[in-house]
């Protein structure tokens, strides 16, 4: 497909997302079980329940713009869950492990962040606004994730320290 005009670039990204979000959901559970933080832990399966949603949106978006969902291969979230396999197999204590794991997580919701700011400005400017309020609570909700990361490593790297 070539990349004429901003509906298809949108498909474009929209398709390389949507793979995003299944590397996601594949990449959670094993962090899940890495994680030492009965916290983090909550954290990890959170958003998993959330990332699952999340896909059920894009779907919606895929719908809306009458297409079939699928995906391109995500280069940029294969790399960051490469970072964090890496930091999971780490020797490290426990807490510094769950420092490197929120580290490696924040990773992973700036990049949805972005994403998902770029889809949704896309769509308003291609008059699908119905998609746009999809993709604004997609990324409403990466953000919130952002923050209650950065509140649980406020404790954790203070552990980690000592």
């Amino acid at each position: 497909m070539k990349l004429e005009n901003l509906q298809k670039l949108m498909l474009d990204q929209l398709k390389d997302t949507y793979d995003a979000e299944h590397q996601i959901t594949k990449a959670l559970p094993k962090m899940q079980e890495a994680a030492s933080s009965p916290e983090l832990q909550r954290a990890f399966q959170t958003h998993l329940n959330q990332t699952q949603s999340q896909i059920s949106r894009l779907e919606q978006v895929f719908e809306m713009l009458g297409q079939k969902p699928s995906r391109k291969a995500c280069k940029g979230m294969q790399g960051l869950i490469e970072e964090g396999n890496e930091m999971m197999k780490e020797n490290a204590d426990s807490d510094v492990r769950d420092a490197g794991l929120i580290a490696s997580a924040q990773k992973v919701e700036h990049y949805e962040i972005s994403a998902y700011g770029t889809l949704r400005t896309y769509a308003n400017l291609l008059g699908h606004h119905q998609a746009a309020d999809l993709l604004q609570q997609t990324l409403d909700e990466e953000a919130q994730t952002d923050e209650m990361l950065t509140q649980i490593a406020s404790k954790v790297n203070v552990q980690a320290a000592r």
